[in-house]
């Protein structure tokens, strides 16, 4: 296949485009930065997002489209500025995005935009699936429910399109977990807030394959959650992580003090929901890993 990747600079975009390669498909990777330029076989970086780019006009026929692009959610404060542009960012690459497909002479067959499970908002007693249609009820649901809102238009063009409702995502080197990680490497690891919020998670390997999945099956439309089977509390997870590094479990993290150090964005932390991955499990698809003891440590000893 020929599958175009907006936002493919990301740890979930190289690790995508890496399988992608492997499995050997070739990779265009929609880039703001001039500079970028590649000699490996099967990838090719076109210009978009600057003034004057008409990527359309560079693409050759494409049978898949990825967008992935979006400011991090983990960088910085969420000051007034920072959120008007996690925003921002993510109406801005999917609409251009949308721009490019619709002016492709062959439409993509299918288009899988990156999303959030922010989507059903934080609870501690409810679980979610793809079936629960809710209302937005803080900042990241807002900003969920307004980029598929954007998103969905790309089936009016009469392409198949997948919400990818990701979870916190677990990798060794970037994402969530080596900031969560990091006080246990220094013995000062414990309980962060009450230990009771969930935490939906999944390990980037099986982000990946969950895509390409998603990609070669027909049947699989609208919101996907992109989640490991088995959520796990907060406590559970430093208690795993914790044992799974020797390291000692025992200096907790009280809430007002991530609040303060953290402020709104203490939320990614503080609270959480239980969403399972209804409609991946239900189309077939065997996680690699869907339990918390065996993803840390893929990820912890490999």
């Amino acid at each position: 296949m020929h599958i175009a990747i907006a936002g493919g600079s990301g740890f979930v975009g190289k690790a995508l485009t890496e399988e992608l390669l492997k499995q050997g498909h070739d990779v265009y990777i929609l880039t703001r930065n001039r500079s970028n330029k590649t000699d490996k076989p099967g990838l090719a970086y076109i210009q978009w997002l600057n003034k004057g780019d008409r990527p359309e006009k560079q693409l050759p026929h494409i049978e898949a489209v990825i967008n992935l692009a979006g400011t991090s959610l983990n960088s910085g404060r969420w000051t007034d500025k920072r959120k008007k542009d996690i925003v921002e960012s993510r109406m801005t690459a999917t609409t251009e995005v949308r721009r490019i497909m619709a002016a492709l002479d062959r439409k993509p067959d299918v288009f899988l935009n990156a999303s959030a499970i922010g989507y059903y908002g934080t609870s501690e007693t409810e679980t979610y699936t793809e079936e629960d249609v809710l209302p937005a009820s803080d900042f990241l649901s807002e900003t969920v429910h307004k980029w598929e809102e954007n998103t969905s238009k790309a089936q009016t063009l009469g392409i198949r399109t997948v919400f990818m409702r990701f979870g916190v995502i677990l990798d060794k080197e970037q994402g969530a977990l080596p900031q969560i990680l990091l006080p246990f490497k220094l013995f000062a690891g414990g309980p962060i807030g009450s230990g009771s919020q969930l935490l939906s998670w999944i390990h980037i390997h099986d982000i990946v394959r969950a895509a390409l999945f998603c990609l070669e099956k027909k049947e699989i439309s609208g919101p996907v959650n992109f989640t490991a089977p088995a959520p796990a509390t907060m406590s559970a997870f430093g208690k795993t992580a914790a044992a799974s590094m020797h390291r000692p479990y025992w200096l907790p993290v009280p809430s007002p003090m991530l609040k303060l150090a953290l402020g709104e964005k203490s939320m990614l932390v503080l609270k959480g929901q239980r969403v399972l991955p209804k409609k991946l499990l239900d189309n077939g698809f065997k996680f690699a890993y869907p339990a918390l003891p065996k993803a840390l440590a893929a990820l912890l000893h490999d």
